[in-house]
This record gives structure tokens, C-alpha cells and sequence, in this order.
């Protein structure tokens, strides 16, 4: 693969000291951020979400990668800012409302931000207000969302109601996820569409925005 760069090796390895260090090493070399980020780090995050699929890596390894793609990130990310060089797309993501278990929306959100999107985290046990002042006031083009309790899904519905009721739903994608979540019950709610996988949400978020996935 020709991404197979020590950068690119370094992420799918999940050694984020390395990742870190070859990022910091390539800006003082005067390498572009953005080619940084399109060549080499998105690619090792597609890559991770591949094997994640094909069941050769795992949840823990999932993590780690994520780990080690935030620190690459965190040496490019000022770069990028410098440059007006855009995201993809903002995503607003959170548990919903009576719901606290962070630990999948916490793994989506790593994998969004490794696919080239800026990311805003509302945390867990969030009411359906702070999902439509995110929309209001950050401009967000998509909204995530995670439940790991069947009694805590019927927020998401409410969720969707309250954009629709603030006016914002025509501009506002909406993605759910979670153990108990279905397409079934996406449709059933009129969310945009759901993932049963993080690697998976990062491929309809590029969707829903535009971008091939």
C-alpha cells in the first residue's frame, strides 16, 4: 500500500509516542499538514476501520489507534488552522439524555476526528437542548448520537423532535449508534442513519456531507 509510511505504520500500530514524534519530526522537515493528514493519517485510520470490519483488529486496538492518531493530530491541527484549510465537517456527538456510558461515543468520536472531521463532544446524559444550541451556536452539520440502554433511546426521538421544532432539522443530519440501536429503530425515528460500528459511522458521516467514503 503506498501509504505505508512510518506515520501511517505508526497509527495502525497505535505507538502514539511515535505517531506523535514522526508528526512533530515531519512539520520541522517543512512537510504539508494537510497532504500529512490526507496521505497518510486518514488512510491509517481507514485501515484501522477495515480491519475492524474484517474482524483482524478488535475493540482494544481500535482505541490505541485512536490514541496515537490524536497525538499526530494534536502536532498538525494548528498547522491546518494556520492555513484555513477546513474539515470536512463539524459533528456535535453525545450520549443522550440518562444515559452515562461514554466509552463507544468516546471511540466514534476518535474515528470522526481521524476522518478529517472537527468534532465537538457534549459528554453524556445530554438533554435534547444542548444537542440544538450545538446546531445553533457551533454550526454543526451533524449530529451523533449514542444510547447503550434500550430505556435511554426513545431521547434520541426526542432529540430529533427538538430540531425539528427549533427549525434546524432541513440543515441538521442526525446519526445514532449504539448496542441496542437498529436501522429499524433509525427509521423508525427519522434519524439519517445508523452504524452499529465507529468505523462504520466515520463512512456515513463522510456520506452524509458529501464526501466519498
Amino acid at each position: 500500500m503506498s501509504d505505508q509510511t512510518p506515520l501511517f505504520n505508526a497509527i495502525i500500530e497505535g505507538n502514539a509516542k511515535l505517531a506523535r514524534t514522526l508528526a512533530e519530526e515531519a512539520v520541522q522537515n517543512g512537510a504539508d499538514p494537510k497532504e500529512m493528514l490526507d496521505r497518510e493519517m486518514i488512510p491509517a485510520m481507514d485501515e484501522v476501520g477495515r480491519r475492524f470490519e474484517n474482524c483482524e483488529f478488535f475493540v482494544p486496538e481500535l482505541l490505541i489507534a485512536a490514541r496515537a492518531m490524536k497525538g499526530a493530530l494534536e502536532v498538525v491541527k494548528p498547522l491546518l488552522s494556520e492555513t484555513d484549510i477546513k474539515p470536512v465537517g463539524r459533528v456535535a456527538i453525545g450520549t443522550v439524555l440518562g444515559d452515562l456510558h461514554d466509552i463507544g461515543k468516546n471511540l466514534v468520536a476518535s474515528m470522526l476526528e481521524g476522518g478529517g472531521f472537527e468534532v465537538v463532544d457534549l459528554g453524556v446524559d445530554a438533554h435534547p437542548d444542548v444537542f440544538v444550541n450545538a446546531v445553533k451556536d457551533q454550526k454543526v452539520d451533524i449530529i451523533a448520537l449514542s444510547a447503550l440502554l434500550t430505556t435511554t433511546m426513545p431521547a434520541m426521538a426526542k432529540i430529533v423532535e427538538a430540531l425539528s421544532e427549533a427549525g434546524l432539522r432541513d440543515r441538521t443530519k442526525v446519526i445514532i449508534g449504539g448496542a441496542p440501536v437498529t436501522q429499524q429503530f433509525s427509521d423508525k425515528i427519522g434519524a439519517d442513519g445508523y452504524s452499529e460500528t465507529a468505523s462504520g459511522a466515520v463512512g456515513l458521516a463522510r456520506r452524509l456531507v458529501g464526501v466519498a467514503a
